[in-house]
């Protein structure tokens, strides 16, 4: 079993009043453009699929890859939240490759093989809560042999405001826990576990 180390709440904490601060001088100023915060992982959903016993798996390009694409952009408001990866199909990429990669289960030579589209990126700051949904088709092959197809969805909530220097950073740091909401739904779906089996 292997042994992470968590960050402390106060981190956290201090971490989102920071990037509060950051995104209140940056809307002060008008339309802003802000990088969504780097992904971590949600190590107990980790823990619990490296129980499994998973084989090697490798990681195709995510899709839709083209900046352009209305899934790799994200309006808060008047700002615009945009990936530290470049796009956000590049940081789901980035953050299965993490993952897979702290459990000692991801080999980019491996014969089985996820490719993810997203199909649905979304941020809603509300008036008081805010949402976020994310839905990825993912396709799990061995050897060219498909072993799944299965949609997944992602969902959170969190607290939002009217104003704009309370609602935006708050958007902005929720969007990390959308994709940990997203990949936690694929990790414990017995499906996939199968599916990456050795």
């Amino acid at each position: 079993m292997a042994i992470f180390f968590r960050p402390l709440g106060w981190r956290v904490r201090a971490f989102t009043l920071g990037l509060g601060a950051m995104a209140a001088a940056l809307l002060s100023a008008g339309c802003a453009q802000l990088a969504a915060p780097p992904y971590a992982a949600d190590y107990e959903a980790l823990d619990r699929l490296e129980a499994t016993r998973p084989g090697m798996v490798a990681v195709a390009k995510v899709q839709p890859t083209d900046p352009n694409d209305r899934i790799n952009a994200l309006s808060l408001r008047r700002a615009k939240l945009l990936s530290p990866s470049g796009t956000f199909a590049q940081y789901l990429e980035d953050a299965l490759m993490r993952d897979l990669g702290e459990i000692s289960a991801y080999d980019p030579k491996a014969p089985t093989r996820i490719a993810a589209r997203i199909l649905v990126n979304e941020l809603d700051l509300g008036v008081i809560n805010g949402t976020g949904r994310m839905d990825v088709e993912l396709v799990v092959t061995r050897a060219n042999a498909q072993r799944l197809r299965k949609t997944y969805r992602g969902e959170i909530a969190f607290d939002s405001s009217y104003a704009n220097i309370v609602a935006v950073p708050a958007g902005q740091a929720a969007y990390p826990r959308l994709v940990r909401a997203l990949l936690r739904q694929v990790y414990a779906d017995p499906q996939f576990i199968a599916a990456i089996a050795p």
